[in-house]
C-alpha cells in the first residue's frame, strides 16, 4: 500500500508539524452543480439566488464581521485561504470582496466556472497544495458566516504533532473541534447560545497523506468519522456557527428553531478574545 511506502520513507525521520502546509477553503456564494441542500431548476436560478441583493448583502456583512476577523487573527499565521467564488459574480461584489482581503495575504480568490460541486473543491484544493513537501498537508473547511477560534490553524498543528504516528499510517485523519456557539449578528450585538456539534462544517479539519486525492471537501462533514480515524476535542470554544436567513442548511422545513439570547459584556469580551469579533463592528454593519 501506498502508506506503508510513506511510512518506509519517513522511518527515522523527525517530523515536525510546523512544516505542514496548512490550507483551507470557503465556497463564497459559488454557484455549483450540486452541493446545496436546496436545489434549483438550472444554474441559471442558481445564480439569481445567489446573488440576489439581500442575500450577498448579508454573506458579505457577515464575512467581514464574523468570518474573517478570527481568520486574519490567528496565532499561527502560516496558512493558506481559498475564496472559491463564481466567475460570473457581480463586479461590486466581487470589489467588495476584494477589499475585505486586501490585509490579509493568506487568503486568495479562485474563480471558477459552475462545475460539480466535489469535483472542483477537489481540484481546487489539489491545484494549491506544496508538491514539494512530502509531508501529510493539514486542511480545512469554512463557511462564509462562520468563525474558528484565534489560535484554530496553531491548535491543529500541535494535534497533527501529538498524532503524528496515526497521521503518517493513515491517508486522512479527521480533527475535530466541538464546542462553541451558535450566533446571530444584528443591530443590537451578537445573539448567541453555546453549542456542542460534533463533526460539523467549522472548526473540523483533516491531515491529508501526500499521495492521497481526496481532500476534505470530498466527504461529508458528519460522515467523516465513517470513512477514516479521527480524534477529537471538546476543551475550549473554537468556533462561531453563523445563524441567519441564508443558512442553506436551514431553508427547508421543519428546521428546529434555535434560541438565542444577546451577549453580554462579558460575552462580549469573550467572543473578543477568541474569535476576535468585534460587536460594535457588528452594530455598525448591521444597523
Amino acid at each position: 500500500m501506498l502508506w506503508k511506502t510513506f511510512r518506509t520513507i519517513i522511518e527515522g525521520s523527525t517530523l515536525n508539524s510546523q512544516d505542514m502546509q496548512v490550507i483551507g477553503l470557503c465556497r463564497f456564494s459559488y454557484p455549483a452543480l450540486g452541493g446545496f441542500q436546496v436545489e434549483h431548476d438550472d444554474i441559471d436560478a442558481r445564480r439569481a439566488y445567489l446573488y440576489a441583493p439581500d442575500r450577498m448583502e448579508e454573506r458579505l456583512r457577515m464575512f467581514e464581521t464574523i468570518a474573517l476577523p478570527g481568520l486574519k487573527a490567528q496565532t499561527d499565521q502560516n496558512f493558506d485561504f481559498l475564496i472559491v467564488i463564481g466567475d460570473c459574480m457581480p463586479v461590486p461584489y466581487l470589489e467588495r470582496l476584494r477589499a475585505m482581503i486586501e490585509d490579509m495575504p493568506q487568503a486568495k480568490l479562485v474563480a471558477e466556472k459552475p462545475k460539480r460541486h466535489r469535483a472542483v473543491m477537489k481540484q481546487v484544493i489539489n491545484g494549491h497544495l506544496d508538491q514539494s513537501v512530502a509531508l501529510p498537508s493539514l486542511q480545512f473547511r469554512h463557511d462564509d458566516d462562520d468563525a474558528i477560534a484565534v489560535n484554530f490553524v496553531e491548535r491543529m498543528r500541535a494535534v497533527a504533532q501529538d498524532c503524528m504516528g496515526l497521521i503518517t499510517s493513515q491517508a486522512a485523519v479527521g480533527i475535530d473541534f466541538n464546542r462553541g456557539y451558535s450566533a446571530k449578528p444584528s443591530a443590537e450585538g451578537v445573539l448567541s447560545t453555546p453549542s456542542y456539534m460534533p463533526y460539523y462544517g467549522v472548526a473540523l479539519g483533516m491531515a491529508v497523506a501526500p499521495w492521497h486525492e481526496q481532500t476534505i471537501m470530498n466527504y461529508g462533514h458528519s460522515k467523516l468519522p465513517q470513512v477514516m480515524p479521527t480524534v477529537t476535542f471538546t476543551d475550549e470554544d473554537m468556533f462561531v456557527r453563523g445563524h441567519n436567513g441564508f443558512n442553506d442548511s436551514r431553508q427547508k422545513k421543519h428546521v428546529k428553531p434555535i434560541e438565542l439570547e444577546l451577549l453580554d459584556a462579558k460575552g462580549e469580551a469573550h467572543f473578543k478574545e477568541r474569535f476576535a469579533i468585534d460587536c460594535d463592528q457588528v452594530r455598525r454593519a448591521f444597523s
